[in-house]
């Protein structure tokens, strides 16, 4: 990337700088006209300060930390508090941010912060996203990294609660487990829903629950979505099985339907032209992909369908391993796709 090319995106950036406070420095809280949190890595304190609005001053997102003395932009701020080394990983993921779900803040007024969200409601989800912290370091980044996956770039929308409810029925006692909590939005990036997956307190595996996941909100159509859709992308169902397929093709836009019937439902961006159907080896997922063809070649989109060699891609990633599951993604991409996403992976 340019100089300039970065100073673009920096000033992109600059334009959502609370939203990205919220997201990154979500230790920190607003004072006036500045962000003021510990540290660029997210510390809480109060000697850093993110400017929000442009100002005599200088341009949004610019901050100093008075303590040390550091000062930089919002790239700095995703750097950092990711704790990304290669200038690359900063890029993905802030492009990643400026087009995946920021929910808007609640007005800071005690009778609306005290009106409870409808249960199971989209402003529930909103609310459930806004409270979840990012995944880096936490039991999220455990678990997937458990389950094979590594590739974490893009992954803005997945989040990690510590204490998210759980009722086992509609007469049990309310629970708490730690969640993976992933954001679903429709094809303008607003958030419509939420998808927890509840976590074993060491981050191993899933919880030892009845019920292991859960949704809320307004799904149908809509995705957990990675990376910026354009005129190709993947789509399949499990947030694990789609991450997987990512982990072979990191460079392809892919989204999350969370269910067969959903993936069924998917809505297609505008752009599209070639939808990889990343399907799961049983009769429901035989099911989504006849209806997802005949809806995408209706449509004027090509369809191809990426078929596992066990259960999921999540069981061969995890089964096979990283070198078997690219070996049997690659031969089924379209040759297009292989020099423009293969190539750039390897």
């Amino acid at each position: 990337m340019t100089r300039l090319a970065a100073s673009d995106l920096a000033n992109r950036l600059g334009r959502e700088a609370e939203a990205v406070c919220r997201h990154y420095l979500d230790a920190g809280h607003r004072q006036g006209n500045y962000w003021q949190v510990g540290d660029v890595r997210n510390t809480p304190g109060r000697s850093m300060f993110v400017r929000l609005k442009a100002t005599v001053k200088g341009p949004a997102g610019k901050w100093t930390d008075a303590a040390t003395g550091e000062h930089g932009d919002l790239l700095d701020v995703i750097r950092e508090s990711c704790g990304l080394t290669d200038f690359a990983d900063v890029v993905d993921e802030a492009r990643s941010f400026l087009s995946l779900p920021r929910p808007e803040p609640a007005p800071a007024t005690k009778k609306r912060a005290s009106t409870p969200a409808p249960s199971g409601s989209a402003e529930a989800a909103k609310r459930l996203f806004a409270m979840s912290q990012p995944i880096s370091g936490t039991l999220v980044e455990a678990y997937l990294r458990n389950r094979g996956i590594t590739a974490l770039h893009g992954t803005g929308n997945l989040r990690f609660h510590p204490r998210c409810y759980y009722r086992p029925d509609d007469h049990g006692p309310t629970e708490t487990w730690p969640a993976m909590i992933a954001a679903v939005t429709d094809l303008r990036g607003t958030i419509t829903g939420a998808h927890r997956t509840w976590l074993a307190p060491d981050g191993s595996d899933k919880a030892p629950i009845q019920t292991q996941r859960k949704a809320m909100g307004d799904l149908l159509g809509h995705a957990v979505r990675f990376g910026i859709a354009d005129e190709v992308i993947a789509a399949g169902e499990g947030v694990e099985s789609v991450l997987s397929a990512r982990q072979a093709i990191p460079h392809m836009a892919m989204a999350a339907a969370l269910s067969a019937a959903h993936l069924a439902a998917i809505l297609f961006p505008e752009t599209l032209r070639r939808l990889y159907i990343v399907r799961d080896n049983d009769p429901a997922g035989d099911s989504a992909r006849d209806s997802l063809v005949e809806r995408a070649n209706t449509a004027g989109i090509e369809a191809i369908v990426l078929s596992p060699v066990l259960e999921d891609f999540n069981e061969d990633l995890r089964r096979l391993g990283i070198d078997a599951l690219r070996a049997n993604l690659r031969v089924q991409l379209a040759p297009p796709d292989v020099a423009r996403f293969w190539l750039e992976a390897a």
